[in-house]
């Protein structure tokens, strides 16, 4: 009887807390509910699917995997914004009811990537031929001729997920970033499916690892766009009739400048890999992902909470609703601070964790562990700004910046992990994000208190 009276204390205060509020707060907060629900579920599976598939195959093909698909996952960025400016139009076009005009650029978006897509994926298969991938991923453990088989697949299913990836925007747009979490879950579940059963009847394979980690996902997502765009988002599914390659200019007035932007930010969150590989070996960058894992559950948290906000700034710019911005920034930075103390706290447990984890099968220097915390802390303050700005579209002067970020990464990453090892190429990243950080902090307060000017205001 007691249990039952628990029981409806924390139902009645959860629809209190999910149901109070400005509508829009009302939206971001269910999104958030239910991405902690999806997102908590990847999270325990990306936990248990590390180490069963270094089971499955080793370390140093797990790195080469981990290499290749950050190498691959550079595909994206032909995008050229494409989708990051279809979310602040539909985004608008949804606060202003404008249900043809979303439905065009839709329409649009996925045919001018749809180009894109065959353009790249035709001129990589030519000149797939040409690259020594064991150079590139510094290892001889994997024929070259296997390994080009390896890319060519892998080339292949992010060429399909550059088009059917507009659904997480369109999702995101009209605040529905929870299903985007639940795709993503439901991709992984699969995927985690697939390897515990084929570790047990076929020996380590690559290809079967990229199918598993890629080919799965990727089933998962398109499913998921034809359901949606066959049901609920019938109104907004895709047509040639549609097609109004004139808008293109209105989806790229913002997202050229995303465009340049993601190029910056994949030089300087992307290469990485690539660096450690060249620097230290395959094995290494197992080490180093595996590090970056752990403490990217808090990054994932911190996700689930700012993601509906990019949509929700959006609309609450387009209504001049500048209380709502005010009292939403206030929390993500309260937010912050207790991320911070979350980010401290794993450190202090992070030797025991992995431990628990890994079972002794992968060392874990606590020099990255520290460089990981520290790393967290900043990329969540600087964050919670550039999603604001991108959410108002004030983003020139963050292309700039990134641009410039993206310029000095590597050389300094390399210089830094020659003298502090893998925990210097964190370290690079570190120094570069905190600098940013406290610009787009200043340019969001200009922007919020209405005294940006210049480039602050662009």
């Amino acid at each position: 009887m007691r249990l039952r009276k628990v029981i409806v204390v924390i139902k009645d205060k959860l629809i209190k807390l999910l149901s109070g509020g400005h509508e829009r707060t009302i939206k971001a907060r269910k999104n958030i509910f239910l991405s902690i629900l999806y997102k908590g579920g990847s999270i325990a599976i990306s936990i248990i699917i590390i180490p069963l598939t270094i089971t499955y195959v080793n370390s140093d093909t797990y790195g080469i995997w981990i290499t290749l698909s950050s190498i691959i996952s550079w595909f994206s960025f032909f995008d050229v914004g494409l989708g990051n400016g279809l979310k602040n139009k539909l985004a608008e076009n949804n606060a202003l009811n404008e249900t043809s005009k979303s439905k065009s650029y839709i329409s649009t978006t996925y045919v001018i990537l749809g180009v894109i897509s065959l353009i790249v994926f035709v001129v990589f298969y030519f000149a797939n031929k040409f690259v020594n991938w064991n150079t590139v991923l510094n290892t001889k453990i994997t024929d070259n001729h296997y390994l080009r088989h390896v890319v060519l697949l892998l080339v292949s299913l992010f060429s399909i997920q550059f088009v059917t990836q507009i659904i997480n925007s369109i999702l995101t747009a009209f605040h529905k970033s929870a299903r985007v979490a639940l795709i993503t879950f439901l991709g992984q579940l699969l995927s985690l499916t697939f390897i515990f059963f084929i570790r047990y009847y076929i020996s380590g394979s690559l290809i079967l690892l990229v199918i598993s980690m890629a080919g799965i996902p990727l089933i998962v997502q398109l499913l998921a766009s034809l359901i949606y765009f066959s049901k609920e988002y019938k109104v907004y599914s895709p047509s040639f009739k549609y097609v109004d390659l004139s808008q293109a200019r209105d989806l790229l007035s913002v997202g050229g400048k995303f465009f340049f932007i993601q190029i910056g930010a994949l030089i300087l969150f992307q290469t990485d890999n690539i660096v450690i590989t060249q620097v230290f070996g395959p094995a290494d960058v197992t080490i180093f992902n595996i590090a970056y894992k752990l403490f990217s559950v808090l990054i994932l948290l911190f996700s689930i909470i700012i993601t509906p906000l990019w949509s929700a700034y959006t609309d609450a710019y387009a209504k001049n609703d500048w209380i709502w911005i005010r009292s939403s920034m206030i929390k993500m930075q309260k937010f912050w601070m207790v991320l911070s103390v979350c980010s401290l706290a794993l450190l202090a447990a992070s030797s025991f964790v992995y431990r628990l984890w890994l079972h002794g099968s992968v060392s874990v220097p606590l020099s990255l562990s520290v460089a990981m915390a520290v790393y967290v802390i900043c990329y969540v303050w600087q964050s919670i700004h550039v999603y604001f700005l991108n959410g108002v579209g004030k983003v020139k002067l963050q292309l700039y910046l990134v641009m410039g970020c993206s310029v000095v990464n590597i050389p300094m990453a390399i210089f830094f992990a020659k003298y502090w090892g893998l925990a210097g190429v964190t370290y690079s990243n570190v120094v570069l994000i905190f600098i940013t950080g406290v610009i787009f902090s200043i340019q969001c307060k200009k922007i919020i208190n209405h005294t940006a000017t210049g480039i602050f205001n662009k």
